[in-house]
């Protein structure tokens, strides 16, 4: 079945990003001229999801109007010529994909995020695309998971080779090659200790997910006394029944929870923009030879 819906978790609250983020949401911090949220719809619509859920929280409003029409402000840029293109930008971001909004009302973690888009998905599986996460590919990260989803029928996770410092932050998984740079998944897990180590391959930013994984989400939720409910814990599950493969994605991954990531992001994407892009260059390579 192909994959035609998409989850995105925005409900975090940006702690490291602080203070950028006490007013606007981390997701609306901008990469050059366009909100980081509004690079993961568009990936999403051009690995050929057609319905969006972003699953928000308290003060993330603005992403809602962001993806809605602007009628003052296109209104006001109408029947100007220098501001066509402007104009046709602006109008797109709404037509972009079908977006619906939903907000998890309390934060138990990425796990109970995801249960929130239960309804929204049905029986279909499902890309997420995490909040954090801006990647930058000629061929969409989340078409590539699309595409191994299709062909072995079973959940499939985006991974990337990692520092062992960074796997300690964020996850560890026992694979087996299958083919070309798709893996066989066998366990993962959350935050290990550098003696559970069983790969340097994190996950990072995409999954493509079969609709069980409602069952397994809703089943450790109901055993979570205290803390967070990680996504990852029903990932494993999959992965111990031989129902999740992994890719080592082709793309540039800039983690938008962080201000460093922010910055490279920033300045990576300047130097290939169609406006910027050559003096930008100019500009950088005189603050380098400055330095």
């Amino acid at each position: 079945m192909n994959v035609k819906k998409a989850i995105i978790p925005a409900a975090g609250l940006g702690t490291r990003v602080l203070p950028a983020s006490k007013a606007v949401p981390k997701e609306m911090l901008n990469i050059v001229d366009k909100p980081a949220i509004q690079y993961l719809v568009e990936e999403a619509v051009a690995s050929g999801i057609e319905d969006i859920l972003i699953i928000t929280n308290r003060g993330k409003g603005v992403i809602e109007d962001h993806f809605d029409h602007a009628f003052e402000l296109e209104k006001n840029l109408e029947g100007n010529r220098e501001k066509e293109k402007l104009l046709e930008s602006i109008k797109e971001i709404a037509n972009l994909a079908n977006v619906y909004f939903i907000r998890q009302k309390v934060t138990k973690g990425l796990g109970h995020a995801i249960l929130c888009g239960k309804s929204f998905i049905g029986n279909e599986p499902f890309a997420v695309l995490y909040g954090d996460d801006v990647i930058i590919s000629d061929d969409p990260v989340t078409a590539q998971l699309c595409r191994v989803y299709e062909e072995f029928g079973c959940g499939t996770v985006g991974v990337k080779e990692c520092s062992v410092e960074a796997v300690k932050k964020y996850c560890t998984l026992d694979v087996t090659p299958l083919r070309d740079n798709v893996m066989r998944v066998h366990n993962i897990i959350e935050k290990p200790r550098e003696d559970q180590i069983m790969s340097l391959y994190a996950i990072l930013g995409r999954v493509v997910l079969p609709p069980e994984v409602f069952g397994l989400l809703e089943d450790g939720l109901t055993k979570l006394t205290t803390g967070e409910f990680f996504l990852t814990d029903a990932l494993a599950q999959l992965g111990k029944e031989g129902r999740l493969t992994a890719v080592d994605f082709v793309g540039n991954r800039y983690d938008m929870g962080s201000k460093l990531g922010i910055m490279m992001a920033n300045c990576e994407v300047a130097l290939a923009h169609p406006e910027i892009g050559s003096d930008f260059k100019v500009y950088l390579k005189k603050l380098v030879s400055s330095l």
